[in-house]
């Protein structure tokens, strides 16, 4: 960001309420500008009433006032895309579509092949891409596989990079994996090394960044909920592309695709989509 060219600007947009509100607009326009990042892409109503919070809580009573904080302050533009993206995550979420993806879509997508490609996107601080990696490692394909995972927070990604959690996020974890994975340090946890090594994470923006292809899978899980169905018919439309013939997409558990066929996939499982040959 260039903090000596900034122009703050407004106009008019719908609040929560459906009435205009141009500063929430001008600060829409501003963070497109400056960062790339299309806010208006996300859900109004969700994304203006978790940033009045966050504004509110530093004290600024508009968002023109909190924007210029923001490119003043590091830490509070950090704050502000921990809030955007919500970094809530724990490993194994949702344990019995893990065990899905262990056992029957994981080696469905191998069948002869000694290694995979798999993308987890919009990761997080880790625990998604880790838990694809320990799966990996259990059948034997980790070293063999290409394991990336991105996100568009920086903090989020230097988090996942360090691999030291809170011993609350594995509860989900079957005893037997946690005990092969982590090593406990105080009241946190240490990600395996060789798990570490094999997630290369990479700063992306969904909306805006071209995606890699010939992917076998890709895990991208309660995020879309928080956009417009038209970002998400887009987002759909690149994942699909970024696929291989007979490739899989992982959604999470409020994110059903009720017509996959618009985008080239088909049904494999419940939450599970395959790309058509």
């Amino acid at each position: 960001m260039d903090m000596n060219r900034i122009q703050l600007r407004s106009s008019a947009t719908e609040d929560i309420a459906g009435e205009q509100d141009p500063d929430y607009n001008g600060f829409i326009k501003n963070v497109k500008q400056n960062t790339g990042i299309d806010l208006a892409q996300y859900k109004e109503a969700q994304m203006k009433r978790r940033l009045t919070t966050l504004r509110n809580k530093h004290g600024y009573s508009t968002f023109a006032d909190f924007f210029a904080a923001m490119l003043k302050d590091k830490n509070l533009f950090y704050e502000f895309l921990d809030k955007m993206t919500i970094n809530v995550s724990e490993f194994w979420r949702n344990p019995n579509r893990w065990e899905v993806l262990r056992d029957s879509i994981i080696p469905e997508l191998l069948g002869s092949k000694r290694g995979l490609k798999v993308w987890s996107a919009a990761c997080s601080t880790g625990e998604e891409p880790y838990t694809l990696a320990m799966i990996l490692s259990d059948k034997g394909i980790l070293a063999s596989s290409t394991l990336h995972a991105t996100d568009i927070d920086d903090g989020a990604l230097a988090k996942a990079a360090k691999g030291l959690y809170l011993e609350r996020s594995i509860k989900d974890v079957p005893p037997d994996v946690a005990k092969r994975y982590f090593t406990a340090d105080g009241p946190m946890l240490h990600i395996d090394e060789n798990l570490k090594k094999a997630v290369r994470f990479k700063k992306q923006n969904l909306l805006l960044d071209p995606f890699e292809e010939g992917y076998d899978l890709i895990v991208c899980r309660n995020v879309m909920i928080y956009f417009t169905e038209e970002a998400k018919q887009a987002l759909y439309h690149k994942f699909a592309n970024a696929l291989r013939p007979g490739g899989v997409l992982f959604v999470g558990s409020t994110e059903q695709i009720f017509s996959p066929g618009t985008f080239g996939l088909e049904a494999a499982e419940t939450f599970f989509y395959r790309k058509k040959p």
